[in-house]
């Protein structure tokens, strides 16, 4: 499930995306658009800019930026940089890969073969979507709604 870490740090990364090239803003001017508690976005901007996604521009005319387009920035590293693995369990991650302790036999587990198949399904769509992709996405949805008005 999607933290609200996660969540406000996606807002966050396309509210980015829609500067123009070069352009910094500041984290007040994005909580307030996104209304993420300033204190919040503050730490997942640090831990954004530390993952190398966002970069901290200091001094007058400072303030953040993304670190590469948006179609170069995957929302599966994202999630992950925020929320940790995608697994529901952590019988079933990749990367931070734990034994049940209550387990007879990993092999065979359904629970965890089915958890399995949930993080693969997760992280195919997370890891072949862009903040290009969401951005698009909102704009075909907004196209929509004006077009049913």
């Amino acid at each position: 499930m999607l933290t609200a870490k996660g969540k406000y740090g996606l807002k966050a990364l396309v509210h980015l995306a829609a500067l123009p090239p070069g352009e910094t803003t500041q984290a007040i001017e994005i909580a307030g658009a996104e209304n993420i508690p300033k204190k919040f976005l503050d730490a997942i901007l640090g831990d954004l800019r530390s993952a190398g996604i966002v970069l901290a521009k200091k001094g007058p005319g400072g303030g953040y930026m993304l670190a590469r387009p948006p179609s170069k920035i995957r929302i599966g590293d994202a999630v992950r940089t925020l929320d940790g693995p995608l697994a529901p369990i952590a019988c079933a991650s990749r990367t931070a890969y734990e034994p049940c302790p209550d387990c007879n036999d990993v092999r065979r587990c359904v629970v965890r073969l089915t958890m399995r198949r949930v993080r693969d399904a997760m992280s195919d769509v997370l890891d072949k979507m862009t903040v290009a992709d969401m951005m698009a996405m909102g704009k075909s949805n907004r196209a929509a709604l004006v077009s049913t008005l």
